[in-house]
């Protein structure tokens, strides 16, 4: 039976984002799958960090509004933790979750566009979501490649049943993140008898790429575009679709969208063309017209009329998306 950590010790941290900052929209993307190192309601996210080696547990907590925003940020830990680690992990957990990210330039100009002005409206101050590592964010990327939704989640479950960490803090349990020398430890084939198919080879070997410091993120973080992009690509099983979801979420650009896959294809074609997703438009098209309409801000107006599709989806149903989740 797998033992799980206790996380008694406390720690409070009071965060202010820059403004404005919509605190449910930026902590919880309906579109995103459901993760047991995670759980979210109004007001409150619960996050598993594995960070310097130290298994953590997070709840993120609305203290503002919009316009004068402010987060309360309790970490949970095994032991005490020294002012210069939380202060490490605040800087940290600002560079994630973007909560420095000045769009007030996007705002400005998309303000009175007919598709994007309501969803401005309505999620003003939404930053991208990434909680995770790069390393973790590879690992996720490659259990999304050609699965359906449930079965990226069964995926996910077994990984963090097999090699994460199960923590318990604030009355609730949860996985937390495996270091990636976890898995390097293990055969291709013990990853494949879990059932994750081919992408055991791509699992076990972007583990042993971080684990042997062939790919160091914070080095990387200080690369040119062309650098990061070059060294993500050198990754086994890491394509141009996983890399630009990287470049955008974890490497914040905004105009970070030159690939769509598949199922993005077959959704965007409805949302912005109401086209039959059955039938969509050829990938070119909609990245020419992505480019031509939002330019320099197109990955962050996408991610904006996407989530307010999503966010419409999980609040009232919409029945053609629901044929394309099949959760």
């Amino acid at each position: 039976m797998t033992s799980v950590k206790l996380l008694n010790v406390r720690n409070i941290r009071h965060l202010t984002p820059s403004t404005p900052f919509h605190f449910d929209s930026s902590f919880y993307k309906p579109a995103h799958f459901p993760s047991s190192d995670n759980t979210w309601r109004p007001g409150a996210r619960w996050q598993t960090m594995l960070w310097q080696g130290k298994n953590l547990g997070l709840l993120f907590e609305n203290d503002g509004t919009v316009e004068e925003p402010g987060i309360n940020l309790s970490i949970w830990s095994e032991d005490e933790l020294s002012n210069t680690f939380l202060d490490q992990l605040i800087q940290e957990i600002c560079y994630r979750y973007a909560l420095n990210l000045d769009l007030s330039k996007f705002y400005q100009q998309f303000r009175d566009d007919p598709l994007l002005g309501p969803a401005l409206i309505r999620w003003r101050g939404m930053r991208p979501l990434n909680c995770g590592s790069l390393y973790e964010y590879l690992i996720i990327a490659i259990v999304l490649q050609n699965a359906t939704v449930r079965r990226t989640v069964n995926m996910m479950q077994v990984l963090f049943e097999n090699y994460g960490i199960q923590v318990s803090y604030d009355n609730r349990e949860f996985y937390c993140f495996w270091a990636p020398e976890r898995i390097e430890q293990v055969t291709e084939q013990e990853l494949r008898n879990l059932k994750v198919g081919y992408r055991a080879k791509s699992i076990k070997q972007v583990s042993e790429a971080f684990s042997k410091k062939q790919i160091d993120e914070y080095d990387l973080r200080q690369r040119s575009y062309d650098e990061q992009r070059k060294s993500l690509l050198d990754l086994y099983g890491i394509g141009p679709a996983s890399v630009g979801y990287v470049l955008s979420d974890v490497f914040h650009y905004l105009d970070e969208l030159n690939y769509i896959s598949p199922w993005e294809q077959k959704i965007y074609s409805k949302l912005f063309f109401d086209v039959d997703p059955e039938d969509p438009l050829p990938t070119g098209k909609l990245l020419n017209y992505f480019k031509e309409r939002f330019g320099e801000f197109r990955s962050i107006a996408v991610l904006y009329i996407w989530d307010d599709l999503f966010w419409k989806w999980k609040n009232e149903g919409i029945e053609w998306l629901d044929k394309l989740i099949r959760l």
